[in-house]
């Protein structure tokens, strides 16, 4: 047969299209319509004092920015940057930039350590040592929930309190605790156990005591509706796949309730490791603030 008697493949039915040729008089679209609104790229580098933790107690109208703590050992929403605690709480500059010198003159140490980050975290359990002005500090909490910067010795600044968080065993068969404030403490103590809270020398990072977790010891809340509050563990009600609560009953009788992650134990019975700030711990109504105030004759 020849070619003109060959039969033509049947078609679809669908007519074929044909690619048009860009028109001459108006430009071929070869990128997509940009988005109008772009995301920046990497973490957040200001901080709004409208929107900083209230624990910091900045007055809404002192200015637009507020001091945003570099990466550290503690949590962004939980620390407080040391320009605050010179220039606000302290009252040793007046600026950001007179922070900024104190710092970069090495004046402060934080756990032993000399700090030149005038937006160094500082969190809870820290020590604050200024040698010129021979000054040293605690970070702990008032019953409000706010940090202090209680006063104490140089005995008591040679050592801090550490809570464990995780206990594992790294590639190279080592056993390691983490501790709430970033530490990593190598060949830890047997006993320690998660939530127990182990004594660490600055000087030398070693762990020497361990308070345990356990019904009976003595407890600081660190978050929550009750932080800063100090009373003796009553109870510990476990809920798997959820939070376990546990109760708390104070000095003068009062109980409450709070998430097992919100406890720091700081003793044993009735004795503290560590200094406690005024109030010690017990959280007044505002009616026994209100008597307070009158029987010292300030209202």
């Amino acid at each position: 047969a020849t070619a003109s008697q060959q039969q033509a493949p049947p078609s679809s039915g669908c007519p074929k299209r044909v690619k048009k040729k860009p028109n001459q008089d108006t430009p071929h679209r070869t990128s997509r319509k940009k988005s109008r609104s772009t995301m920046p790229r990497g973490p957040r580098k200001h901080q709004k004092r409208l929107s900083a933790p209230s624990h910091w107690n900045l007055g809404k109208m002192g200015g637009v920015w507020a001091p945003r703590p570099s990466p550290g050992p503690h949590k962004l929403r939980e620390c407080i940057p040391m320009s605050i605690i010179l220039r606000d709480r302290l009252k040793y500059a007046l600026t950001g930039k007179e922070c900024m010198q104190i710092c970069m003159e090495r004046c402060v140490k934080v756990d032993g350590k000399v700090r030149t980050d005038h937006n160094y975290p500082a969190g809870f359990m820290d020590v604050i040592e200024l040698d010129k002005a021979n000054d040293r500090f605690r970070l702990l909490f008032d019953t409000k929930g706010r940090y202090v910067l209680h006063r104490i010795e140089r005995e008591e600044a040679q050592y801090k309190l550490c809570r464990v968080n995780k206990v594992y065993v790294s590639a190279n068969k080592i056993p390691v605790a983490v501790t709430h404030d970033g530490r990593s403490l190598r060949y830890p103590d047997p006993d320690a156990k998660v939530n127990d809270t182990v004594k660490v020398d600055i000087s030398t990072g070693k762990m020497s005591d361990i308070l345990k977790f356990e019904l009976g010891a003595l407890v600081m809340i660190t978050r929550g509706h009750n932080a800063g509050r100090v009373g003796s563990l009553m109870h510990i009600e476990k809920h798997d796949g959820s939070f376990s609560i546990v109760t708390i009953k104070d000095s003068k009788g009062n109980s409450f309730a709070t998430r097992l992650g919100n406890v720091f134990v700081i003793g044993t019975g009735t004795k503290p490791q560590v200094s406690l700030p005024k109030g010690r711990g017990i959280k007044k109504t505002i009616l026994q603030e209100r008597d307070e105030l009158i029987k010292a004759g300030m209202i």
